[in-house]
């Protein structure tokens, strides 16, 4: 085992979801605090908004490395990223990053890097990581309560009863999330992926969560799966405190609603809401008596105008109450706002996170993926509630949303998770990043490094593909 005195050097792999690589990035920027040196492989498309998200201290020690994904006709290299990429390439997208495999040894061979982090859909990361005897860790970005369910049918006994009540999928939901376990329709090829990663990774897998939300799920993804699971914490992106125009309409609106009185309704960057949703949807935001941001994606080269996605003569109707947006919005800036008291979410996990980050109570509208165990763990932590549904079709409804937008933000029901959320949000900003800490020294347990005072790597130089790369 190497024990000389340096940085510890950290290659990472994240998926190329927007979901995905903002945690490893936050995680990223913590662990370089700590003296590590971290190289970030991606598409270009990605490494071109990570670009973007750091400054000039975090470029010192956050190295960002290409990977070459091959294209196709199908695939353009503008594709090699989930988001705004329609759903039907998602599998092409998938096969590009397996054809990967060689640019990944590559990397490894010429970078040698202490340690490897990866990602749930990259099960080659970890073999190819053994291949050249670098230590490899899982890192997963979903949360602890939906991972232990779909770990439950990995590693446990597949007919026996999750241990869990409270978090499972309603039988609507079962054909239409492609993650559910393969009684129910996994697709086979990601269920062993995900199995396969957990079992590759060295005595620990890194989750992205908080003990005081997900304790007891921690603890048994620890138990069926015989590895050691660290949260990382919250890994929260705080706003950027510099002065940013694009964010000013939305601050500027938000600084006219009264405190607590504004929904803001945003639903990730990989699911496109379909017509039916997003009229009811908007319909029911325009029932409810609250002030609104919508935010509405559609997939890239579609060319969907928004007031095309509205119901007719909607912005008419509800004028200066609500804001539609097309594509984007300051997410983390937005929640921060004192006039913000609900969030209308479809439960990604990051998401979930930052609404409980800002104290924000959780509309729940899960739409795919994880998102409906994320929706019942964040009604049964008790800081929010979820739209139900119809149990027919298992189409949303007008008034059901306007209903529980009403208990959550109007009326005086939703005080108590008001309390909730902002007591979880306190230890959340209480505990800061000791998770982190914890984190730090497995990482440098496995790596048998002692690490050198921050300033130790000043003019070091690494050389990648005859590119040079100069720590200063």
């Amino acid at each position: 085992m190497d024990t000389r005195k340096r940085s510890i050097r950290i290659l990472m792999f994240p998926w190329l979801a927007y979901g995905h690589i903002s945690p490893f990035l936050q995680l990223a920027k913590s662990l370089t605090n700590r003296n590590f040196i971290v190289y970030m492989a991606s598409s270009q498309i990605n490494l071109a908004s990570i670009r973007g998200k750091l400054s000039e201290k975090d470029s010192v020690s956050i190295k960002l490395v290409d990977l070459h994904i091959p294209t196709s006709p199908d695939l353009p290299s503008h594709y090699h990223t989930t988001s705004g990429l329609p759903p039907h390439l998602m599998p092409a997208l998938k096969k590009a990053m397996d054809l990967s495999r060689p640019r990944i040894s590559t990397l490894l061979r010429t970078l040698k890097p202490d340690l490897v982090i990866y990602d749930f859909l990259h099960p080659s990361v970890p073999e190819e990581a053994a291949a050249h005897n670098i230590p490899a860790v899982l890192f997963l970005s979903p949360g602890a309560a939906s991972s232990s369910y779909f770990m439950h049918h990995c590693f446990g006994k597949p007919t026996s009863d999750y241990p869990f009540p409270g978090i499972y999928f309603r039988e609507s939901e079962c054909g239409r999330y492609s993650f559910v376990p393969k009684s129910t329709g996994i697709e086979a090829s990601d269920f062993e992926r995900f199995r396969e990663c957990v079992n590759r990774s060295c005595q620990i897998v890194l989750i992205k969560s908080f003990r005081e939300i997900e304790g007891k799920y921690i603890d048994y993804l620890s138990f069926i799966t015989g590895k050691k699971f660290v949260p990382v914490g919250t890994l929260f992106q705080y706003p950027e405190t510099r002065e940013n125009h694009e964010h000013d309409k939305f601050i500027k609106w938000l600084d006219g609603k009264s405190e607590g009185s504004t929904v803001f309704a945003s639903f990730g960057s990989e699911y496109f809401l379909k017509e039916s949703e997003v009229e009811e949807i908007a319909l029911g935001l325009e029932k409810s008596s609250a002030n609104f941001i919508l935010v509405l994606r559609s997939p890239q080269g579609q060319g969907t105008e928004i007031q095309e996605m509205l119901p007719k003569g909607f912005a008419d109707r509800v004028g200066e109450r609500g804001m539609v947006v097309e594509g984007w919005a300051p997410q983390p800036r937005i929640l921060s706002h004192p006039s913000v008291g609900g969030f209308l979410s479809h439960c990604g996990w990051s998401s979930v996170m930052e609404g409980i980050h800002c104290s924000v109570p959780i509309i729940a509208v899960p739409m795919h993926l994880d998102q409906p165990l994320n929706a019942r763990l964040v009604e049964e932590v008790g800081i929010g509630e979820e739209v139900v549904r119809n149990r027919s079709e298992g189409n949303l409804e007008r008034g059901e949303i306007a209903r529980v937008i009403g208990k959550v933000v109007v009326e005086e029901s939703g005080q108590s998770l008001k309390l909730k959320v902002r007591e979880l949000s306190e230890k959340m900003r209480e505990k800061g990043e000791e998770e982190v800490d914890v984190v730090a020294e497995e990482l440098i347990r496995l790596c048998g490094i002692e690490l050198l005072p921050s300033n130790s790597m000043k003019g070091h130089e690494f050389f990648i593909y005859g590119h040079e790369f100069i720590v200063k």
